[in-house]
Order: C-alpha cells, then sequence, then structure tokens
C-alpha cells in the first residue's frame, strides 16, 4: 500500500487522493489564445524530473500541492498551496465586455 503525506490529515492511503495536474503557470485568459490555453490545460512536458502536482483529499475535500520525482514516484514533499499562491485569480468576464461578451 501506497501512502502519501497530506498536509492537513497526515498520512493516508492512496487511494483515498485524486491527482489534479501538474503546477504551471496559467496564461492571463483574457488575451492568450485557443491555442495557448489548450496547451495550458490539456498538455505536460513528461520529463523525467521532480514536478509540482495538484493533489485532492477526497474524503476532506482539500487541494494541496505535492512534489514528486517522475521516474522513481517518490514523494518528496506535500505542502498548502498558499506557501506558493498568495493572490486569488478571478475568472469574471475581461474589461469592456458585459454579459455574453457584448458592450
Amino acid at each position: 500500500m501506497k501512502i502519501m503525506p497530506c498536509p492537513l490529515n497526515g498520512p493516508r492511503n492512496i487511494n483515498e487522493f485524486v491527482y489534479g495536474g501538474e503546477v504551471k503557470a496559467m496564461p492571463n485568459h483574457h488575451e492568450c489564445s485557443d491555442k495557448e490555453w489548450a496547451e495550458y490545460v490539456f498538455y505536460a512536458d513528461n520529463k523525467i524530473k521532480v514536478v509540482q502536482e495538484w493533489w485532492f483529499h477526497s474524503a476532506s475535500g482539500y487541494w494541496f500541492i505535492a512534489e514528486r520525482h517522475t521516474a522513481s514516484d517518490e514523494i518528496i514533499r506535500t505542502y498548502d498551496p498558499n506557501e506558493i499562491f498568495t493572490k486569488r485569480v478571478s475568472f469574471d468576464a475581461a474589461p469592456n465586455q458585459g454579459q455574453g461578451g457584448k458592450q
């Protein structure tokens, strides 16, 4: 049985977690092209390295970040996202756009 150290709940069975994708810089959703947004959402580097990944503990509803080596699958550390994210992202309508994108 593989154990994941949850920053909120302590060591738990890996079956209690859901993978949420790699942590990476999000493009400006008001200015990027469809191609840039698709690359952000759907593509990963898939290189052998230590990556930061989003993980979700389904029993408690808690999202956190894990650093994991892609070759060995070793979980190096886990931590709360507020260690690296200090601002909240708003997905409101773009400036100068009202309902339905028309002004």
